[in-house]
């Protein structure tokens, strides 16, 4: 069992409601209002859980600063009312920063059974490939 401090778990609360609040504004038609709230939540709850110099050091790795600004651009532009283009932003921002983390992802969702067997669907088995970044098939 993982032994997190009490700011540790406040940070896991606040990124679960910014992912809540998130999914919210998408479903409710792209609210400006609660997609705001979902990245305030989620930014500050990943700097409770890893820390302020920690987020400092993740979001402004060289390697780390293309993603970043679409991401905090992103930010802005929900923030200032063009929720859709501002979420898009965000999405390709996401995309660059934890990019790296897809692979890992893909292959934990594949062992899940329900949702496993729907990757392997004949059209969305090769989407998830190329995410993934294997170039095998599943034949």
């Amino acid at each position: 069992m993982l032994d997190l401090t009490d700011m540790q778990k406040i940070g896991v609360g606040l990124t679960g409601f910014g992912v809540a609040f998130l999914f919210l504004g998408i479903v409710l038609f792209f609210d400006r209002g609660l997609l705001a709230m979902g990245n305030i939540l989620f930014v500050a709850g990943i700097s409770c859980i890893i820390g302020l110099n920690g987020t400092f050091n993740f979001f402004f790795k060289s390697e780390k600063i293309k993603g970043s600004m679409f991401f905090f651009a992103g930010i802005f532009v929900v923030l200032f009312g063009w929720a859709i283009i501002g979420f898009l932003i965000e999405l390709y921002g996401i995309y660059l920063l934890f990019g790296g983390f897809f692979p890992a992802l893909i292959a934990f969702f594949r062992r899940v059974p329900v949702i496993g067997s729907l990757l392997n669907l004949p059209g969305i088995s090769t989407v998830v490939s190329k995410l993934e970044g294997s170039n095998s098939s599943m034949v």
